[in-house]
């Protein structure tokens, strides 16, 4: 924001009213100091974008056969984050290069950021929960992560609408404050409910063995612990460094707040990526009704043994073949399978 005044002392001039525009420009071009950097910035993302989405893509479509609903809906928050980058990257350079922000791609971009987030927190949340690994579906609990996703794409959709589109001083800070709690209260709902869900998950994977399901929950576990830990110490930091900087002084810096954020959701979808990437073995993570499968094991030190069904010729050619000792010798069988099951 620029503020010009006029200062003048003549009572002649007192019914004077002075109109016009002024233009201010960089030399890398009309991008105000403090948001230039941000340009290069997102046209890093959207190159990170790009590979991550390439290596993604390529790998479903190499094994679409073995791909589980958890996987699509990984596959929907890249291509969302592509869009968002892209997005941005046009809507800074456009500004940059005309001196009048696009309204249009800003709604774009933020609407695009938006839906990326509401829809890797319910992700983050499924996940948690279980959907596709353990549980086929979430059940009476999808109203409810539904109800929680659209409150919370409505808070920060507003909330990044206000801070984006128009000018920056439109609002008070009373009313921004009023607009960041409900997003900030959503976020640290849901962040409890994810961890609340995941200590559910781990205890049904270790009560059932599923070994190679736990190891992958436990690594997901500790990302979303470090993820947690260090937004917490940059949100005190952010804090800190807008309480010193009351006069924008350290406009150079600015642009690493934002950009912060959009490396690390970046980093946890990469995380998320390497653990549920598309393979030949996905299907060792997807949910499986098969009673033998809470037995799950990666280090082989479990063998199951199906019994296998008595062939006709052998019954015929037993010397004293007794049907009622033949169904009982079957029934026997069968129990036996449901117990080594």
């Amino acid at each position: 924001m620029y503020n010009l005044y006029f200062m003048h002392c003549d009572p002649n001039l007192k019914e004077v009213v002075v109109e016009g525009n002024t233009i201010w420009k960089n030399p890398s071009g009309y991008l105000p100091g403090r948001m230039a950097p941000l340009m290069k910035f997102y046209g890093f993302m959207s190159l990170a974008f790009v590979i991550l989405g390439l290596f993604w893509f390529s790998q479903y479509a190499r094994f679409w056969k073995e791909v589980f609903p958890l996987q699509n809906c990984i596959t929907l928050v890249i291509t969302l984050g592509m869009f968002e980058m892209a997005f941005w990257y046009f809507d800074y350079a456009e500004f940059n290069e005309t001196g009048i922000r696009p309204t249009g791609i800003t709604v774009w971009a933020v609407t695009f950021g938006t839906i990326k987030r509401s829809v890797a927190r319910l992700v983050i949340l499924m996940v948690s929960m279980g959907y596709g690994v353990v549980r086929p579906t979430l059940g009476g609990l999808t109203s409810k992560v539904l109800l929680v996703g659209v409150t919370f794409f409505v808070a920060s959709e507003v909330l990044e609408l206000v801070e984006n589109v128009g000018a920056v001083s439109d609002l008070s800070g009373k009313a921004k404050l009023f607009l960041v709690l409900p997003v900030a209260f959503l976020d640290a709902f849901i962040i409890i409910w994810i961890f609340k869900s995941l200590s559910a998950t781990l205890s049904k994977l270790q009560a059932r063995r599923m070994m190679v399901k736990l190891d992958i929950y436990r690594k997901f576990t500790n990302a979303l612990v470090v993820a947690v830990i260090v937004s917490v110490g940059w949100i005190c930091y952010e804090l800190y460094f807008k309480s010193k900087d009351v006069y924008n002084e350290q406009w150079q810096n600015a642009w690493v707040i934002p950009a912060f954020w959009q490396l690390l959701s970046f980093s946890l979808l990469c995380i998320i990526c390497a653990l549920w990437a598309p393979s030949q073995n996905s299907m060792r993570y997807a949910y499986s009704d098969d009673a033998s499968d809470e037995f799950d094991r990666d280090d082989g030190t479990l063998t199951l043994i199906k019994p296998s069904t008595i062939p006709s010729k052998d019954v015929r050619s037993s010397p004293e073949p007794i049907p009622v000792h033949t169904s009982n010798g079957a029934s026997n069988g069968d129990l036996e399978e449901d117990k080594t099951e």
